[in-house]
């Protein structure tokens, strides 16, 4: 007895086969397109950045300008840190599902280790309430008098060299201008910095951010993936933090290596050649003038 199985619906995936394995057992429909690296100007969720984003473009009249007023002050620290580069560290929704539980330790431990390391960093918030509460009230090293360099979205903490920001800015455009990522290992977050050709330190903590971890070591483009106490650790004590400082400060190590950053940046330019969204459209369109 035989049976007419309904033919498989068609499944796009939106990465590249230069980063996830494509085995010749998956089924015919399934394609791999590439990463969906939507236009910059898409990204910014404020509508003056954007405008702004559109004046910088090859097409358009340049600005030295990049950002708006309101979203200044970063744009400043990373003028100011252009012989420093700084380190990308942000855990995007990780705060409001409930895995910053103390951020108090969590700001400690970036204290600590920009104090050891000498590294300047730039911490997305995420407009994580708690956390922006802690970076606000936080009794360490303050922040600094400049208005430049303060303001709603942003403050400086810890001697200047740890920018604190709670606005929203894309991290394709953030990537390019820092020296390593540090964040969960979320797929959009892990192919901005492949596009950007920076090494990662990645700390997962649910779901596929183990295999992006877990994956990004294998490539090549960043040290072996975080516990999550090696940057949220549970207990507020000295030894627990300094556990914390020490996995931090040696992955960030790690991946600033020659090593890292050159299979970074070759990996970079190879997805960069790719057209994720494009190469979609086009499988769609064919799809579609079939039937």
């Amino acid at each position: 007895m035989s049976h007419n199985w309904p033919q498989s619906p068609l499944l796009l995936y939106g990465f590249s086969r230069e980063v996830v394995e494509f085995p010749g057992y998956w089924p015919r429909n399934v394609r791999v397109c590439g990463f969906w690296l939507p236009p910059m100007k898409w990204q910014f969720s404020c509508s003056d950045c954007r405008g702004i984003s559109d004046l910088v473009s090859p097409r358009h009249l340049t600005t030295k300008d990049e950002l708006c007023t309101l979203h200044a002050s970063l744009q400043t620290f990373l003028h100011f840190s252009a012989s420093d580069i700084p380190i990308f560290i942000g855990l995007s929704s990780i705060g409001s599902m409930g895995f910053l539980k103390n951020p108090r330790v969590f700001l400690r431990v970036l204290e600590a280790v920009s104090a050891s390391t000498n590294y300047k960093f730039i911490l997305f918030t995420a407009a994580y309430q708690p956390l922006d509460a802690a970076v606000h009230e936080f009794e360490g090293n303050t922040s600094s008098s400049d208005p430049m360099l303060c303001n709603k979205d942003g403050v400086l903490r810890f001697g200047s060299r740890v920018f604190c920001f709670s606005g929203s800015i894309p991290y394709s455009w953030v990537f390019q201008r820092c020296a390593v990522a540090i964040h969960h290992g979320g797929s959009g977050s892990t192919a901005a910095a492949l596009s950007a050709g920076i090494p990662q330190v990645v700390c997962p903590f649910i779901l596929d951010q183990f295999y992006w971890a877990e994956r990004m070591f294998w490539l090549g483009v960043a040290p072996p993936p975080l516990q999550a106490n090696d940057l949220l650790p549970d207990k507020y004590d000295d030894a627990s933090i300094s556990k914390a400082v020490n996995s931090l400060s040696n992955a960030i190590n790690s991946a600033l290596s020659p090593e890292v950053k050159v299979r970074a940046s070759q990996i970079a330019d190879t997805i960069n050649l790719e057209d994720g969204i494009q190469e979609s459209l086009k499988v769609l369109k064919e799809e579609i003038l079939s039937k």
